[in-house]
């Protein structure tokens, strides 16, 4: 699901406790369903056929990532962008459109995407395309966590390729693979009752460890995200933290006003090797020797 592996554990057993899983790989299903870029018939496919011509409704789940991706874009000064998949799909990282429609540019100023009463939207051009897998994979992780908690869990674990958050009796310990030598931990975070998302250039195990260009596209320039290695955000949810991963990379330490405005924390290492904490969060993390 979400494109990766989602492994979910509680701090129960019993009838109750299958009951929560499976309400919670049932909330990271259905946000598959609705945000995929690949599903045809998601609210996200649905948009990009429609939403540049006449206002579309989709489900309050899509509505609220898309107010959460609307604030992070204006936040951030355009750096967070769900807009950029034109680019991602002409990089060959999300499928091309399959009309026949030239891959567009996208607009790098300006508000692409206007929030409409009774959960409707509306591009401002017909030539939009939007993606959310920067954002939907931590919504997810939410989701998840609220269905547990709704079974009175009394702790839990939620793993979305990396996009996790905690809940209960902890602290957990998560161990954080170095996104220089990908086959090696190099920190290990404390958490407890709070999230955690990580991101870094691209790599490949059967291949090798050899680093490969970032996923993330800058907005500003249309080439990959290269100011940073490797972005770990703590925040204190996971979609928060998912969407900061991406300004993180692209902007590095000039993220800083906005880590603190959403209550976030940042380890990144950058592309000189330096590994930079944030204050306040440097006692949680411990470095490998």
């Amino acid at each position: 699901m979400l494109g990766t592996f989602v492994e979910i554990e509680v701090a129960a057993a019993g009838p109750e406790a299958d009951a929560a899983v499976d309400a919670a790989f049932g909330a990271v299903a259905q946000v598959h369903r609705l945000m995929s870029f690949h599903e045809r018939d998601s609210d996200v496919s649905c948009l990009n056929r429609e939403a540049g011509v006449r206002p579309t409704q989709v489900h309050a789940w899509t509505f609220e990532v898309l107010e959460a991706a609307v604030e992070m874009h204006r936040r951030s000064g355009g750096v967070f962008d769900v807009t950029v998949a034109p680019a991602l799909q002409a990089a060959g990282l999300l499928p091309g459109p399959d009309s026949g429609r030239a891959v567009a540019p996208w607009p790098r100023v300006g508000d692409a995407i206007e929030l409409l009463p009774e959960r409707t939207v509306r591009f401002r051009a017909a030539d939009i395309t939007i993606d959310l897998g920067g954002i939907a994979k931590g919504f997810a992780v939410d989701r998840a966590i609220e269905a547990l908690r709704g079974f009175n869990v009394p702790a839990g674990l939620v793993n979305a390729g990396g996009d996790l958050r905690v809940f209960g009796a902890g602290p957990y310990t998560v161990d954080l693979r170095d996104p220089r030598e990908p086959l090696r931990v190099f920190a290990r975070v404390e958490m407890a009752g709070d999230a955690l998302a990580s991101t870094a250039r691209r790599f490949d195990l059967v291949e090798g460890p050899c680093l490969g260009a970032s996923a993330i596209i800058n907005p500003a320039t249309g080439e990959p995200a290269a100011a940073i290695i490797g972005a770990t955000i703590h925040a204190p949810s996971c979609v928060t933290a998912d969407a900061l991963t991406k300004v993180a990379m692209i902007s590095g330490t000039d993220a800083g006003d906005l880590l603190e405005h959403y209550g976030a924390s940042a380890l990144l290492i950058g592309v000189d090797g330096d590994i930079l904490i944030t204050s306040g969060w440097s006692q949680a993390v411990h470095l490998a020797a």
